[in-house]
Order: C-alpha cells, then sequence, then structure tokens
C-alpha cells in the first residue's frame, strides 16, 4: 500500500471535526474537507486519498444517520430507491473513468450545481413530498445512479447532488432530506470502502483516526440541522454548492504538478 505523510493527532482531529460537522449540518460524507486536507497535509497520492476518505466517511455518516433517525428525518423509502442506483452508479462511473473525457462532463456538473444552488435560495416554503409513486420510485433511482457514476467519474460524493434533487424536484422537508442523503452515504461508503480495501487503496488506521475524531460533531451538526428553518438551509446549501463549483473550475485549470482537489479517483465517492 502506498504510505502517506505523517498528520499529527491534533490535525486528524481537526480534519474529522470539520468533515463530521458539515455531515451533521448538509447530510454529506465530509470528503470535501477529508481529501484536500490529506492532499496538504501529506504526501499520500490522490487515489489513496480518496480511499481513505471514504472509508473516513463511514463512521462520520453514521454518527449522523443515528441523530438522523432518531429525530424521525430520514425517509427510508427514498433512501432505498436512491442507494440502489448510487451503489449501481459507483461501479459503473469508476469503470468508466478511463473512457468519459472529465473536463465536459466536469463543465456541465458546475453548470448544474450553480444553476441548483440559484434555486434552492429561490425556493418556497417546503412542505413535505407526496405519496411516493412508481414512477416517482423509477426516477429517485435514476437519480441515485446519476449520483454514484458521477462520484466515481469525478470525486464528488451523493450528499451534494441527492439533497438539493430531493428538495427541488420532490418537495422534499430539507432536514429530511439531509437524513435520508447519510442513509444513501452509510451503505455507499461500506461497498467503496471493501473496494478500496482490496486494491490496497485506503489507509484505514487513519481513516478510522479521522472518522472517530468526526463522530461527535456529526451529531452536533445534525442536531443544528435539525432546528434550524428550511429558508436558512436552502440558503447555507446553496452556499457549499458554491463552495463546490468553485473547487471544480480549480480542476480545469490545475497548475504544474498541482494534485486536483476533487479530481477523481477509483472510489464510489465520499462528499
Amino acid at each position: 500500500m502506498p504510505t502517506a505523510g505523517h498528520v499529527t493527532p491534533w490535525k486528524g482531529l481537526l480534519i474529522g471535526a470539520i468533515a463530521g460537522m458539515l455531515s451533521g449540518l448538509f447530510g454529506i460524507g465530509g470528503g470535501i474537507v477529508i481529501v484536500p486536507a490529506l492532499l496538504a497535509l501529506t504526501k499520500m497520492e490522490r487515489k489513496l486519498a480518496h480511499g481513505t476518505s471514504l472509508a473516513a466517511t463511514l463512521p462520520i455518516a453514521a454518527a449522523s444517520l443515528v441523530t438522523y433517525a432518531a429525530n424521525d428525518n430520514v425517509d427510508w423509502p427514498f433512501a432505498a430507491c436512491l442507494a440502489v442506483g448510487a451503489i449501481v452508479g459507483a461501479v459503473v462511473g469508476t469503470h468508466l473513468l478511463q473512457v468519459i473525457p472529465k473536463t465536459p462532463l466536469t463543465i456541465i456538473f458546475i453548470v448544474t450545481i450553480l444553476a441548483t444552488a440559484v434555486r434552492l435560495l429561490l425556493s418556497d416554503e417546503v412542505v413535505g413530498r407526496d405519496q411516493l409513486s412508481v414512477l416517482g420510485g423509477i426516477a429517485l433511482v435514476v437519480i441515485g445512479f446519476v449520483t454514484g457514476t458521477l462520484a466515481g467519474l469525478l470525486g464528488i460524493g451523493g450528499g451534494v447532488i441527492m439533497v438539493p434533487a430531493m428538495v427541488v424536484l420532490f418537495s422534499q422537508v430539507p432536514v429530511i432530506a439531509k437524513g435520508t442523503s447519510v442513509a444513501v452515504i452509510v451503505p455507499s461508503s461500506i461497498v467503496g470502502t471493501i473496494r478500496n480495501r482490496k486494491k490496497r487503496n485506503a489507509d484505514i488506521p487513519l481513516a478510522a483516526a479521522i472518522g472517530v475524531a468526526g463522530i461527535v460533531s456529526a451529531v452536533v451538526g445534525s442536531i443544528i440541522s435539525d432546528g434550524i428553518s428550511d429558508g436558512v438551509s436552502n440558503a447555507m446549501f446553496a452556499i457549499l454548492l458554491v463552495l463546490v463549483a468553485l473547487l471544480q473550475i480549480r480542476t480545469l485549470f490545475p497548475s504544474r504538478g498541482d494534485d486536483s482537489l476533487l479530481d477523481a479517483s477509483d472510489t464510489t465517492g465520499d462528499a
């Protein structure tokens, strides 16, 4: 297994704490923090950073899920449909990684999430979804598949796609969309970590340290998310989407010798 540079305990705790807070607040995996932090603080190669981040995501997302579920903020039928598509899409995406040009796909992704950010800011008050129909279930599987495929191709985790999709397309209450998102991230993280471990593409001890550090902050973030209004939640998530878009724009113009912060790798995505 490729080795990483040394990460001091306080740096590992800080990385985990920030990733956990983002996971709890927004229903994402935390890879948006973990991956660039590992690249900046260690000499870990990019694929190993993504694999390690994905493994660290598992305990963080699980902690968030427990809190969301305890507050009845998980839509399990939604989660099941999304998970089916996401897991299949993740496998397809990693296989297509060497076939599909990433630049045009990245540009499409940037435009899409920026448009979604604007739509979230303009959203009216959400009253909750209607009863899930067969067509709705199929649509969720497709969204999950697209999410997983993009995760495999771009190294972008599912939360930044699934949460706004549920809010905008299905009128889902934001806090429930976030809880549902982490419910999908947990099984996809398990599948991806098993694959990465077989390929010796994850530093499991480091991932465990970061993941355990993020458990407490993930619970705190989930509690905070349960108490904020839908309007504030949508605005905060829109800001997060803009940040992700800026990081993706940076990958289109890498400097010499610069590792893209969120470049794709052979993982199922963890942000």
